[in-house]
């Protein structure tokens, strides 16, 4: 059927668009029935050669096996097999001519050889087809060969297109067959002007390869000057966007580590509790995410935001129940003692862990991301804005916005403040220090359960997704500063941008290991980190 809709096209064409008469068409195509492939080659090259439209089917027709010859005529027919009977299609008209049973009709065969030839003829056709996107594949494919033979064509192409986006591409395809191809140094210098203005990495690679094999190609100097500075030039702005991309992507890194942190500044920075659980919490939260998808997957369509949005406060009230919980049940008999909150939290986290193994089992859980979410902004210059991450750093300036409204105007916040600057004093004006604690530090595994939903879009469910982060976290907080919230803010973007910009150097492992090493020299000098805060460590 999309044969006989491309021919059906091709016939309603002007007859300027044509290479070749009907008869002149049927005549040429009987040459794809010769014994000798070579003989085959150089009638696909002249038909793809001619740039006529209604030559793409055919030889598409003859790549995927349906290119037959109708033995009573010895007319070339495409076919489509219906059951035990083959439906004849005309070459010409698109129009169905009669069918028949296989005994009727022979294959024109095709080896490996041929099919390379068809797809690369193909390709070349595709120029001229009435679809937008088939003639942009076109270009890009004729920018990768970057075969002179195929200028001719391309040259025509130009004359016929309309649309400015792709004829600037087209002419863009033709500078980088000049630069080779060009028979005056006039040629070659205007194709490497071309060329200069764009920020691509094929440009480059094309600059590159033309520099390379000057001295062996004995191009003129100034042509050699011309393509060396054009390369300087290209590599530069594409340094420039690469360096922006880094910067994404440690904004991007930046954002995960606030979210997985930020609870922590409260817990740790706030009430002095070294909570090796932390991590716990977020994967609370993201097998949270997981229920939820679950139990509204009957009701909800896959990849329906609905479950996302209803994930975000589930998971706040499930991770911040068992945070109070476990402030109840060990952390309030440990105030003023860290090493022990350490050890008792760390016994915590393991049965937690187990705990998720016997419910979910060991095997990592898929989240389903919402439609929203998939997908990337992809630029020219080799930049790339995934959707995914590009929400998560919007998310974490929501949640912290959230978290500092809450304790600048609301009472819980001003009775926490109170109780972290002087819980004496803050007990004997009424406030109730222990409820105050209980809800501090459920309030801070609440938002470990909010990163949980964020980390569920980026990474799979598993037993172990909060030890990879609670480290991170621990050197966020104290690089920011014990207890500040904006400070958290600073210290994680500033350790994700550079540990993106140590990666390419270094690798990620040791780009870590430096981050490490520079922390506790920086701590060393700053012992209360970028911004100090007075708590209940300070007291004592």
């Amino acid at each position: 059927m999309l044969f006989a809709c491309l021919l059906i096209f091709a016939t309603a064409l002007p007859k300027g668009a044509m290479a070749y008469s009907d008869e002149e068409l049927r005549i040429v195509a009987e040459g794809l029935n010769a014994k000798s492939a070579t003989t085959k080659i150089k009638v696909i090259e002249e038909m793809a050669a001619d740039g006529d439209p209604r030559v793409a089917p055919i030889l598409r027709a003859m790549l995927e096996g349906d290119l037959y010859v109708r033995e009573s005529d010895e007319h070339i027919v495409i076919t489509r097999k219906q059951g035990k009977v083959y439906t004849h299609i005309d070459i010409v008209s698109g129009e169905e001519v009669g069918e028949s049973g296989s005994g009727e009709i022979s294959k024109i065969k095709v080896n490996n050889r041929l099919r390379g030839v068809l797809r690369d003829a193909l390709a070349t056709l595709n120029l001229f087809s009435p679809d937008l996107t088939t003639r942009t594949n076109a270009v890009e494919q004729i920018m990768d060969a970057r075969d002179p033979a195929m200028l001719p064509l391309l040259l025509r192409a130009i004359d016929r297109e309309e649309n400015e986006t792709l004829l600037a591409r087209m002419e863009l395809a033709r500078a980088t067959m000049a630069l080779a191809a060009g028979e005056t140094t006039e040629e070659r210098l205007a194709a490497i002007e071309v060329l200069s203005s764009e920020t691509t990495p094929q440009i480059r690679a094309v600059l590159s390869q033309f520099v390379a094999s000057a001295e062996a190609e004995g191009y003129e100097p100034e042509v050699v000057a011309a393509a060396e500075d054009a390369l300087e030039s290209v590599e530069g702005r594409l340094s420039t966007w690469q360096t922006v991309g880094d910067v994404y992507r440690g904004i991007s890194l930046g954002s995960v580590l606030l979210l997985a942190a930020v609870g922590l500044a409260i817990t740790f920075g706030v009430m002095g509790v070294i909570n090796m659980a932390h991590g716990e919490m977020i994967m609370i939260g993201a097998y949270t995410t997981f229920m939820v998808q679950q139990a509204l997957g009957s009701f909800l369509p896959s990849g329906s935001a609905w479950s996302l949005v209803i994930s975000v406060p589930a998971a706040f009230l499930v991770a911040g129940a068992v945070g109070v919980v476990i402030e109840r049940c060990v952390i309030r008999f440990l105030y003023g003692r860290p090493l022990e909150t350490l050890l008792a939290t760390w016994g915590v986290s393991l049965v937690l862990q187990q705990a998720i193994r016997t419910i979910f089992g060991a095997t990592n859980q898929q989240v389903t991301a919402p439609d929203f979410m998939s997908g990337a902004i992809e630029f020219s210059t080799g930049l790339v804005l995934t959707y995914n991450r590009l929400w998560i750093i919007l998310f974490s300036i929501i949640v912290v916005a959230g978290i500092a409204a809450v304790l600048r105007y609301t009472a819980f916040g001003l009775q926490m403040r109170a109780v972290t600057q002087n819980r004496r004093m803050a007990g004997s004006v009424g406030i109730r220090t222990g409820y105050v604690d209980a809800l501090t530090f459920g309030l801070g595994s609440g938002i470990a359960g909010i990163a949980g939903v964020a980390l569920s879009q980026i990474s799979n469910v598993s037993p172990n997704l909060g030890q990879t982060y609670i480290i991170d976290s621990f050197m966020v907080v104290v690089f920011g500063g014990v207890g500040n919230l904006w400070g958290t803010v600073l210290g994680a973007f500033s350790l994700g941008i550079v540990n993106k910009f140590l990666e390419p150097m270094a690798g990620a492992v040791l780009a870590k290991i430096f981050v490490l090493i520079a922390l506790i020299l920086f701590i060393q000098k700053r012992p209360k980190g970028l911004f100090a805060l007075k708590g209940r460590a300070v007291e004592a």
